[in-house]
């Protein structure tokens, strides 16, 4: 005898219940879109667009790739120049005056239109003046001089001695420019006596008044 089965039973026969839905996919929600960022500073090259200064304590290198920060390079030494004799030659003025002077190795032996400095420059103070050069780089009686000097009275020939030397000594030794160059000794002196004015007794001197 087959089994009676309830309403409730009947009921599920006569009307099913429909079968669930499989959920739906939910799409991976986007991350809201923010406007474009800002791209980040390239970094600072003399090449670059921006001329802008890089930040403290950034090297930039050159254009061929040298660090322009830092110890600078030590400027090039310059070559020694000498003549067929084995002679530096340089020509110094002070004043009037011009000197021609050659200087090689030796024992400290200065000769001036063929004198002697003792004997050309009896004053003490004028040899001091022409050996200026040598005892800033020490190099006391360890050259001759050889000068040709005209024009100008003794001081200002004194004057023109000492620039050659020391023109001509850094030629020779071109390691001793920065010491001599620091003593003033390469400089040509510019002072010269003014000239007379028309109307005057001389440069700015007035000619005596007179009232009667």
């Amino acid at each position: 005898m087959a089994d009676k089965k309830s309403l409730s039973d009947l009921g599920e026969l006569t009307n099913p219940k429909p079968e669930a839905a499989p959920a739906p996919e939910v799409a991976a929600e986007a991350e809201p879109t923010s406007p474009a960022e800002p791209a980040a500073p390239a970094a600072y090259t003399r090449e670059g667009p921006s001329r802008g200064r890089g930040r403290k304590g950034d090297e930039v290198p050159d254009d061929h790739g040298v660090s322009t920060q830092g110890p600078q390079i030590q400027a090039v030494l310059r070559e020694q120049q000498l003549d067929k004799q084995g002679r530096a030659y340089a020509t110094g003025r002070r004043k009037d005056a011009i000197a021609r002077v050659w200087l090689k190795p030796g024992s400290g032996k200065i000769i001036i239109n063929g004198r002697e400095q003792e004997v050309y420059f009896a004053r003490p103070t004028l040899r001091l003046v022409i050996n200026q050069p040598f005892g800033v780089a020490e190099r006391n009686g360890q050259y001759d001089v050889v000068a040709t000097v005209v024009g100008g009275g003794l001081s200002g020939q004194a004057g023109a001695v000492k620039h050659g030397i020391a023109q001509a000594l850094t030629r020779y030794e071109p390691e001793l420019r920065t010491i001599v160059k620091q003593a003033g000794f390469l400089t040509r002196d510019p002072r010269a006596v003014e000239r007379k004015k028309y109307g005057r007794a001389k440069a700015r001197r007035s000619f005596q008044f007179s009232k009667r």
